[in-house]
Formats: structure tokens, C-alpha cells, sequence
């Protein structure tokens, strides 16, 4: 980042134009000169170190997402983050497709409003498969949603939300609540025009269908905790650390980590003679109680105790309790 002149040295500068020991005309700038191009309509409040910390915690959160889509809608969902740039509100207004899904968020302590904005290109694939079509490629109805399109797609803004807020835990403790939704992007206007916000893209596909999601941060909103994304707190610092960026990506590599979970009923000794006798209908006994309690193992190491049984049609265990650390089967 280029340096930044003291009041005193701007005053220095002026007052050597003024009296004329500084000629602009005769500036030249050389070919290996750098420079850089400052918008004053567009100033960057955001440092390039907060903006790739911001990259991090939402590449987390895409990720969280990823497996919780798929899991509700029972059928693969990728999510992946597209950028994280700033820009202006009317930029990022003029930007959406209208009729959208619109959505206005509050985000305790933190005042002031968010944005999530879903594609209709995803919307409605999204609400056709939960009320149990196939995901096809087609164009969106170019209409606004109903009432009871919206009752249905709020399942999904809740995952989003709740994935959302798990994800910026790791900085600060937010609750995203969904405050109002609106089909017309024109109407919102949460902001001025000209104030500067955080957009961070997504892009979502579902089968053949495919469309962005935005959620776009007023700065003043972002401004009282913008401190935790500075380098100090998200970079340099030593790997045997402990940062909320290691922890979270610690617990993101913990929670997809496959274990394997055995329910055993009983366990007894036979002899090979006795092997060799069993046939269909042969009747092994075992030194295990029927009424007892069955010991759930995880990658062979006893955890729980719990109750047999049957849930929705399907073999269960109701757990009871933790294990003895030496309990059979």
C-alpha cells in the first residue's frame, strides 16, 4: 500500500506550489513509474488484508454449506465462492435481476442491515425439488414469488443463515434474522447509493441448474469488528497457534472425517466343533443379558450405551450414557 502524507507534508506541498518552487506543469512521469488509479467516488475502505480474510472465512463457510445443502435437498449441491470485492449500493442494486429473491437481514449486536440476495436461476429449481421434481435446466419464471414460494424457499435461507452465523463465530458472535422479502431489488434501500459495501459472491449448482447467491455487507454495518480481520489476528502468526482461523479450519476437516460406528448385540466363545454344526435356525447363547444395555463403538473403542429399537422404519439406539472404557459388547 502506498504511503500515506502527513497533514504536515500536504501543507509542505501546497505551500511549495504557491510560491512556485514546485511546477506541475514540468512533472514527467517515467515508464517505470508505478502508479495507481484512485476512484474518489469509490474509496477503499476495505484493506486488501481484511478483504482476504473475509475470502478465507467465507471459502469456510462455502464449504459448511456444500454439505448441508446436499443433506436437506438429498442430492448434490456445490457452492462456491465466486469473490469478495467493494463497490458501491446503486453498483450492486443495478447489478441484480429483477424480479429476485431478495432478502433483508438484521445482524445482532452489529447495527444496521444486510443483504441476501438468491438468483431466480437457483430459486426455483431449489423450490421444484423440495416439492419433489427433478432438478432440469430451464429458464426461471420471470415473475416475483408467492407467498407460498416464499414459505417453501425459507428453508433453505434458514441453512444458509444458520451456516452463515457458524462461520462468523470464529470472529464474532451474529445473529442473521431474515427481517423482511421482497421481489424488487429497486425498492431497498437500506443504504445511500453511494455508500461503500462489501459483496461477496457465491455461485450455487444443483444438477443442470446453476445461479449466484450475494450477500452484500453495508461497511458502516461491518465497521465495529472489521479490527478482527487484520493481519495480526488472521495472518503471521505462528502455525502452533491457536487462531480462530486454525481452529476453524481444525473443526471444518474434524466434521467431514468418516468413523466408523458398531452396535454390538453380544459376544461369546465357540469351539471349532461348534462352528462347524451351525446351520440355519441354530441357536448360539451368549453370557449377555437380554435387557441389557448395547455398546456403541467407535472405531473400536466403546463411547456410548443406549437401547435398541426402531426409528421411522429404520434399526436405532437410543443412547443412554457414555461407556465404560472397558465394556464387551
Amino acid at each position: 500500500m502506498a504511503e500515506v502524507l502527513s497533514q504536515n507534508e500536504v501543507d509542505a506541498l501546497l505551500s511549495a506550489v504557491d510560491d512556485g518552487k514546485l511546477d506541475l506543469e514540468e512533472t514527467t512521469i517515467e515508464e517505470d513509474d508505478e502508479l495507481s488509479i484512485y476512484d474518489f467516488k469509490r474509496p477503499e475502505r476495505v484493506s486488501k488484508e481484511q478483504i482476504r480474510s473475509l475470502e478465507t472465512l467465507h471459502e469456510i463457510f462455502a464449504r459448511n454449506l456444500n454439505a448441508s445443502l446436499s443433506a436437506l435437498m438429498r442430492t448434490i449441491v456445490e457452492v462456491r465462492l465466486s469473490s469478495v470485492e467493494q463497490l458501491t449500493y446503486s453498483e450492486f442494486i443495478m447489478s441484480l435481476p429483477n424480479p429476485t429473491c431478495f432478502n433483508l437481514l438484521s445482524a445482532k449486536p452489529l447495527s444496521g442491515e444486510m443483504v441476501l440476495e438468491i438468483n431466480p436461476s437457483v430459486v426455483f429449481p431449489v423450490i421444484d425439488k423440495l416439492l419433489g421434481g427433478n432438478v432440469e435446466e430451464s429458464v426461471p419464471p420471470d415473475r416475483p414469488l408467492t407467498d407460498i414460494e416464499i414459505r417453501i424457499i425459507d428453508k433453505i435461507t434458514s441453512q444458509i443463515l444458520n451456516n452463515l452465523r457458524d462461520s462468523w463465530s470464529n470472529v464474532t458472535e451474529i445473529q442473521f434474522v431474515i427481517e423482511e422479502t421482497e421481489s424488487n431489488p429497486q425498492l431497498m434501500q437500506i443504504v445511500p447509493p453511494t455508500e461503500v459495501v462489501v459483496l461477496i459472491c457465491f455461485e450455487l449448482r444443483m444438477g443442470e441448474a446453476s445461479g449466484m447467491m450475494n450477500i452484500c455487507i453495508p461497511f458502516t454495518v461491518i465497521e465495529p469488528v472489521m479490527s478482527s480481520f487484520s493481519s495480526q489476528s488472521w495472518f503471521g502468526i505462528e502455525d502452533n497457534e491457536k487462531t480462530p482461523l486454525s481452529v476453524a479450519r481444525l473443526e471444518t476437516g474434524i466434521k467431514k472425517a468418516p468413523v466408523e460406528s458398531v452396535v454390538g448385540l453380544a459376544e461369546t466363545t465357540i469351539t471349532m466343533k461348534e462352528l462347524r454344526q451351525l446351520k440355519i435356525g441354530s441357536i448360539i447363547t451368549t453370557p449377555k443379558s437380554a435387557s441389557e444395555d448395547l455398546s456403541l463403538r467407535i472405531d473400536g473403542f466403546p463411547m456410548f450405551k443406549g437401547k435398541p429399537g426402531v426409528f421411522k422404519g429404520h434399526k436405532a439406539l437410543r443412547i443412554k450414557g457414555k461407556a465404560s472404557l472397558h465394556a464387551p459388547y
